[in-house]
């Protein structure tokens, strides 16, 4: 008899488990045993503007080789496989993506990660082999995303860095940033309980959204902070808000970089004034999109070095029947069951 395995199907702002039958992977793909998937900010804002149709969310994945296509030997980087090895993979591929998989029931039914299994059918995906805990090896995709910032962002050593946003995102950015350089990271973000984590993991000052609401007055705390209260050299907007924007680019100096990691889905439009906010300021504008290949590779050895809190970033591990409890507790003040929610993992061994 064929196994069957769970897989939780967004529609609108709803989610339904549903029973689809485990396939054997075709040569030269891998079918994965799902461990922790993590809940994206990605996710979230697609949720919020309703998942159109049916969809196969979650693509921040661990888990463990559960059968081997044929000819699969070795993972991205050269290291031997075999099933029961834990392993990470690349959502985004030259052939799509994982976890943005529309009519789920059609097969391959398991081409996203908030269910039993994956499936990763597609070619050329890369993946790596790790012996890292699952609850660190989960944040592997958004690390990379912070890599790619980093890099974008062009820091140098010594630079003043504003990271906005302390969810996710901006906690694995100001570690990038950190490692690359940067010697003050101001980090404006909230609730408390992520700001605290921020400070453990090398930010300088943080101020408090919640504590501090007007824009105008977080603008003068930030650059108050900054040599000769100039402004910043680097600002990273991760908070994934409109309003974050011509805030952040407030905080940015006079020829500075302003690098834009947190729109990854639309979210509408603002008003924008080309010459204030960027012409008299002399102002360079990167943003990045998603990461690639490279990211992972560069990543990956940094995360198995550990020299972070990592771990404690998953602050929650539910499981697949509670996929909307965490939608909800992000799309409201980031607390779930009284606890600071940073990174909501499920996993599909929770129950």
């Amino acid at each position: 008899m064929s196994r069957t395995g769970r897989a939780v199907v967004a529609h609108g702002q709803d989610f339904d488990i549903r029973e689809y039958p485990v396939p054997d992977p075709d040569p030269n793909t891998v079918l994965v045993r799902q461990e922790l998937a993590g809940i994206c900010g990605t996710d979230l804002h697609m949720w919020q503007n309703g998942i159109p149709g049916e969809m196969l969310l979650g693509h921040e994945n661990v888990g463990i080789i559960d059968k081997l296509g044929k000819d699969v030997t070795v993972d991205h980087v050269g290291n031997a496989v075999k099933e029961g090895d834990r392993i990470i993979f690349a959502p985004g591929t030259p052939n799509g993506a994982y976890g943005f998989q529309s009519d789920p029931d059609t097969a391959p039914h398991f081409g996203g990660g908030f269910a039993d299994y994956i499936h990763l059918y597609r070619p050329d995906t890369l993946f790596i082999k790790t012996d890292l805990a699952p609850e660190i090896a989960v944040m592997i995709e958004p690390f990379t995303v912070g890599v790619h910032a980093s890099m974008r962002g062009g820091i140098q050593i010594g630079d003043t860095v504003v990271v906005q946003g302390s969810g996710a995102i901006g906690l694995v950015t100001l570690m990038c940033a950190k490692i690359s350089g940067a010697a003050k990271i101001i980090v404006v973000g909230g609730p408390a309980g992520r700001l605290e984590l921020a400070e453990r993991m090398g930010a300088d000052v943080t101020v408090d959204i919640e504590d501090i609401t007007s824009a105008d007055e977080r603008t003068e705390i930030v650059r108050s902070h900054t040599p000769r209260a100039a402004g910043a050299d680097v600002v990273f907007e991760c908070a994934g808000f409109l309003p974050a924007i011509p805030e952040g680019l407030g905080y940015t100096k006079y020829g500075g970089t302003f690098t834009e990691v947190g729109q990854f889905v639309d979210m509408g439009s603002f008003d924008f004034n080309p010459n204030r906010m960027l012409m008299r300021r002399n102002v360079t504008v990167e943003a990045v999109w998603g990461s690639t290949y490279e990211h992972f590779v560069r990543g990956m050895p940094i995360l198995e070095r550990n020299e972070f809190p990592f771990a404690d970033m998953v602050s929650h591990v539910l499981p697949l029947s509670r996929l909307a409890e965490g939608f909800d507790a992000l799309n409201g003040d980031y607390r779930l069951t009284g606890e600071t929610v940073v990174k909501i993992a499920v996993g599909a061994g929770a129950e």
